[in-house]
């Protein structure tokens, strides 16, 4: 296995493991982590209609609005009519739905800094903001 092929493997693993521990950190009881993941591609505008919420996901259409449906009964979405085609709707985040991904992202901060604060070195820190660099150039290649 050459170095490369090493550590392909070794981010990928280690970068699905945080997301994993993310996700598990900061999704409330009430909402599943496809809700939470719905809210916060709305919050980033990379979705304003449910099919193309779908697409993003990678789920079918019927999925996505039992997703929404879910998401607009607990009053963290709303959805409109498209004023340039009347079978669309858009969809968008409440006041309540921008506090809770905003309550979400929040809680994975925290906890993220307390991780890198109680089990990491100040050396280690370093590492891992030298690392976040190289990782930051590899994705915008």
């Amino acid at each position: 296995m050459t170095s490369a092929q090493r550590a392909s493997d070794d981010l990928r693993v280690a970068m699905a493991r945080l997301r994993r521990r993310l996700r598990e950190v900061s999704t409330p009881a009430e909402l599943s982590p496809a809700q939470v993941s719905v809210l916060a591609r709305i919050d980033k505008g990379e979705g304003s209609t449910a099919s193309s919420l779908a697409l993003v996901e990678g789920v079918r259409p019927q999925s996505m609005a039992a997703t929404l449906a879910s998401l607009e009964q607990l009053g963290f979405i709303e959805r409109s009519a498209d004023p340039g085609d009347g079978r669309r709707q858009l969809v968008a985040l409440t006041d309540a739905g921008r506090d809770r991904i905003s309550d979400l992202r929040q809680a994975r901060g925290e906890w993220l800094t307390g991780v890198l604060q109680h089990e990491c070195t100040e050396d280690e820190r370093r590492t891992v903001i030298e690392a976040m660099a190289i990782v930051e150039r590899l994705a915008s290649a």
